[in-house]
């Protein structure tokens, strides 16, 4: 069968190489829509204050553990917020003690929650040297913060200007490029044969820079990395689609209360847990390459990690239109949820009998 002609496709269950979950009552509103779906999270680091240390990230741990709904199967994957004063050997110990799967790097200012980013990439060389003997990757926020560098092409500076010098100096360090946003990342990617891989986020694939800005500012589009031009998400579907297994999944679902997303200085980040497999699914369906979806959301993601692929399994299902709620309710106010501008046909199944199963022959 053709796969323009596919109208059910049952694949291992998804990760999420790249979420947002935030802390306390948002945290305990927001992971519910993860774990209905996905059975893994690269979690990131990014609250206020940040997760350094071993120490705080196997705290944080344990309250996303708290909080994942009764019944559900989900696995919170731990990174540490790089910053200039990071312990190299706190690093060993938490990728040891099983507690760290990676380490972000955020150029200071360079997004939400980034002030204790990295300023001086020298200064976390040490850092970078053990991971890459211990071979504990880092994912990277790929984005000069330089004002007098448009913001439309921040991606593609810091690839000349940061990754190519860093990765030339530690050549053995697992790379993730965080949320590619351009034909430029899409490409150096593609030309680099080891150690380097890229996360795609589920809104990239949907929109560009006019959905935020034509006839009016939208801000529940505007997001960091900023969208980019037409031509830039097309090469991002070409990637995502193309069953290449260096690109995978992180849909950088970041909540935002409304209040903060539509102030004067809104917030950047786009709410996509709740129907990412379905906004997915309807990509993958429009570039008639559906039997890749499970490359990008289930298996190229685990591959570079160095980790099995889920044994549970989704289906999804194409009929008539899935209805998603347009905002949940939190105790911190209300979020909305990633309007991809279209209907989306694919309903997602998990396959809850095998989930239990599993669980059950796990303990």
């Amino acid at each position: 069968m053709r796969d323009k002609d596919l109208t059910r496709l049952t694949i291992r269950r998804p990760d999420d190489w790249h979420l947002h979950l935030r802390d306390g009552a948002m945290l305990k509103a927001v992971l519910p829509e993860t774990a209905r779906h996905f059975a893994r999270a690269i979690v990131m680091p990014n609250l206020v204050p940040p997760v350094v240390t071993s120490e705080h990230a196997a705290a944080y741990r344990e309250r996303i553990m708290a909080a994942i709904p009764e019944g559900a199967t989900f696995t919170p994957l731990m990174t540490l917020y790089l910053t200039e004063a990071t312990d190299p050997e706190d690093v060993r110990k938490a990728h040891a003690n099983g507690i760290a799967t990676a380490v972000k790097l955020y150029p200071a200012g360079a997004t939400t929650n980034s002030s204790s980013g990295v300023r001086d990439f020298e200064k976390v060389r040490p850092v970078s040297e053990v991971m890459a003997e211990i071979g504990l990757p880092l994912c990277v926020h790929g984005e000069v913060t330089d004002h007098e560098i448009d913001i439309f092409d921040r991606e593609a500076v810091f690839i000349d200007r940061v990754l190519k010098p860093m990765r030339k100096k530690v050549p053995d360090l697992k790379i993730v490029m965080e949320h590619v946003t351009t034909q430029d990342a899409v490409d150096y990617v593609r030309d680099s044969h080891k150690n380097l891989a890229a996360t795609i986020t589920t809104h990239h694939l949907i929109i560009n820079r006019n959905h935020i800005l034509a006839g009016g500012i939208k801000p529940h589009f505007y997001c960091l990395p900023v969208a980019k031009r037409e031509a830039h998400r097309v090469a991002l579907v070409q990637a995502a689609v193309s069953g290449d297994k260096r690109f995978f999944l992180g849909t950088d679902s970041a909540p935002h209360t409304d209040p903060l997303k539509l102030q004067p200085c809104g917030c950047a980040g786009i709410f996509t847990a709740p129907n990412t497999m379905s906004c997915s699914s309807e990509v993958f369906d429009a570039a008639g390459r559906m039997t890749k979806l499970e490359d990008f959301t289930s298996l190229n993601g685990p591959r570079f990690y160095g980790l099995p692929p889920n044994e549970e399994t989704i289906t999804l299902t194409k009929g008539e239109p899935v209805q998603y709620p347009a905002q949940i309710n939190t105790g911190d106010g209300p979020v909305t949820v990633f309007d991809p501008g279209f209907d989306l046909h694919w309903q997602v199944t998990v396959d809850k009998l095998l989930c239990l199963l599993l669980r059950n022959l796990r303990t």
